[in-house]
């Protein structure tokens, strides 16, 4: 069984948060749902809940419409005609981009947590 996420907890993987005053935009996300046929979160006791894929899939139209610049139209057109699914090996691919986007966001946390054990290991050396 695949984990369910609600949209607040979405509306914060996306950093869709308000800067003042760090309340989640979850207008953004019922909005692109009404704008996205792709977009159907399961909807139990008036709550959305969006699966793995569907989380997959917001993130593909967030970095389309934030990071391309691309319109809604565009978009839909985009994914209407399966763009997204072009070879990964193309490096002008819209897929391409995200992916580099997505891999290169990875590695900076992944460096980031080793930089911290690093400072740690340093810090609990001189102890002995």
């Amino acid at each position: 069984m695949t984990k369910l996420v609600t949209i607040t907890e979405l509306s914060k993987i996306l950093d869709l948060v308000d800067s003042k005053n760090q309340k989640p935009l979850n207008h953004v996300l019922r909005y692109w749902e009404k704008e996205f046929k792709q977009i159907k979160p399961k909807i139990v006791n008036n709550r959305r809940y969006y699966s793995s894929q569907q989380v997959e899939t917001i993130k593909m139209i967030k970095f389309l419409l934030k990071n391309k610049g691309m319109t809604i139209t565009g978009v839909k057109k985009a994914l209407k005609s399966k763009i997204n699914k072009l070879d990964d090996y193309n490096s002008h691919s819209l897929k391409a981009d995200y992916y580099k986007k997505y891999l290169k966001e990875k590695s900076n946390k992944l460096l980031d947590k080793i930089k911290k054990l690093k400072q740690y290991g340093k810090k609990n050396s001189f102890k002995s």
